[in-house]
């Protein structure tokens, strides 16, 4: 008997310091049936502060996937990427790399960081949102992605920094 999933919206937590790509990528997203909500942050530090649930994120709902790009102000993808990788509450979250790069070493850097997947962003936008549908087709019809943090609780509760 064959598997009938059905297609289930995912939350994205989108970390890249350029509006232009930010836009374009909105822009195939908003296309897909698939993507529930889709959260923007302009930089590593935000993309931490968001994922904690710290300042103003402190409502912020857990992504069932980042789409993390590599060279940005104030910590970059890199960064990011060992950051969540290495707090116990983060690390289940799968990342994936968009970035404009296609060189081997960022390459080799992300997945040896546990990126679970390295996607170079297509200049040309009719194939960035072909791209972009076979990837949210993926992650909501084929992947399983864990629906919540380690113990059920929150990232900050689970380092002991929860808000009073």
């Amino acid at each position: 008997m064959a598997d009938e999933r059905q297609p289930k919206p995912i939350e994205i937590l989108l970390v890249d310091d350029s509006d232009d790509d930010v836009l374009l990528l909105e822009e195939s997203l908003s296309e897909s049936k698939f993507v529930n909500l889709l959260h923007v942050v302009h930089d590593g530090e935000e993309a931490l502060a968001y994922l904690r649930r710290e300042g103003t994120y402190y409502n912020a709902v857990l992504p069932g996937l980042v789409l993390l790009d590599i060279n940005m102000p104030r910590m970059n993808g890199f960064e990011v990427l060992s950051a969540m990788k290495g707090d116990p509450a983060l690390r289940t979250i799968p990342v994936v790399m968009l970035t404009t790069s296609t060189r081997d070493e960022d390459v080799v850097r992300s997945y040896d960081g546990g990126a679970c997947s390295f996607v170079s962003k297509p200049v040309n936008f009719e194939k960035l949102k072909e791209v972009i549908k076979q990837f949210a087709l993926y992650w909501s019809l084929v992947a399983v992605v864990p629906q919540t943090p380690i113990g059920g609780e929150s990232p900050s509760a689970a380092r002991g920094t929860g808000l009073a």
